[in-house]
């Protein structure tokens, strides 16, 4: 017994039905584990299951029980303040619906990613994430279920997404250091390895630059092994060798930031009357170091806002076309001592 799932489209409790030759009521007490079935066509069923990737439809037995709805959210990295303060923006919209929230931690990896969104899909009605696994992969391994997709372009039909306008973002920290500052020699310190694509932070950042007819690009880009305060301190050396004349610097994170400043400080440049140095991710870390640290805010309660609610659109039709604009969050450059 075999068939593919429809791509796009959820498998119905009618299609498992056809496939294993019997009633409607006879697959919902399969699925359920009821009585009054024989082990060979409960087998039967549960096969056909299988094969069409059919999950029953926890959000619509919600509706005819009053059971509430529980969404699944992946976060990257549980250690980074960042994600915590994400999650935490999920939970407050989604207590305010009197839905649940199940959370998993991919630790940063691809393989344990996916291992993770399919432990959460069973526990959950729909999910939310921020995933590196490419739309058609994750179709292709957990079909049916609603997906709500952050940083990430409208794409699969079944998933939604949310946007961070990281280049607005971007734009407002270097028009920051260049307008306001003087800022004349910025470096930017990447959040990926180097033989990885460039990310949206950094594109924007160095396309900045360009406009306003500065320097940009490799030579001056060091590139933080980790989201953390020792990735910043390693590539702000690495830069600093580099470029040593360097009188502002715009980071990946908060995190790298932070480490930037401590390399600084312990090479002899003062921050910010040397070396400006602006964040990204407004964490309340910032404004506990000395000096205050230059961000530019990510509003996360309003990031999960947007995606509950793209959660919920979902829930109501999982076979709606993904919309042409997704649901955006726009950064706002927060000033303090550090530049």
């Amino acid at each position: 017994m075999e068939r593919k799932p429809v791509p796009g489209r959820r498998a119905t409790i009618g299609d498992v039905a056809e496939l294993a030759g019997v009633s409607k009521q006879t697959v919902s007490r399969a699925i359920n584990d009821k009585g009054e079935i024989g082990a060979a066509t409960k087998e039967r069923v549960l096969e056909a299951a299988r094969s069409l990737g059919y999950r029953p439809s926890r959000f619509a037995r919600g509706l005819r029980l009053q059971d509430s709805v529980t969404v699944g959210l992946l976060l990257s990295d549980v250690t980074n303040p960042y994600y915590p303060e994400v999650a935490s923006g999920v939970l407050e919209v989604a207590e305010d619906r009197g839905w649940h929230v199940v959370v998993g931690d991919s630790r940063g990896d691809r393989r344990r990613e996916l291992e993770a969104l399919q432990v959460l899909a069973r526990q959950a009605d729909a999910l939310i994430g921020q995933c590196s696994s490419p739309d058609e992969e994750l179709a292709r391994e957990l079909p049916g279920v609603p997906i709500v997709l952050l940083d990430h372009p409208p794409g699969h039909r079944g998933h939604g997404s949310v946007r961070i306008d990281f280049t607005s973002g971007m734009r407002q920290a270097v028009d920051h250091l260049v307008l306001d500052r003087g800022r004349r020699r910025i470096g930017v310190l990447e959040g990926t390895p180097r033989a990885n694509p460039a990310t949206e932070r950094r594109l924007s950042a160095e396309q900045r630059l360009r406009e306003h007819g500065l320097p940009a690009g490799a030579d001056w880009t060091a590139h933080a092994v980790s989201h953390t305060v020792a990735g910043g301190e390693a590539a702000l050396a690495e830069l600093l060798t580099a470029r040593p004349d360097m009188d502002g610097v715009v980071c990946y994170n908060d995190q790298i930031a932070i480490g930037a400043m401590r390399e600084l400080k312990r090479a002899g440049r003062r921050v910010p009357a040397d070396v400006s140095v602006i964040g990204f991710d407004g964490l309340p870390l910032g404004e506990l170091v000395t000096p205050s640290l230059t961000s530019v805010h990510i509003d996360k309660a309003r990031l999960g806002r947007l995606a509950v609610q793209e959660v919920a659109r979902l829930l109501a039709d999982p076979t709606a076309p993904p919309v042409p604009d997704a649901p955006v969050v726009h950064p706002e450059l927060v000033v303090r001592g550090s530049t």
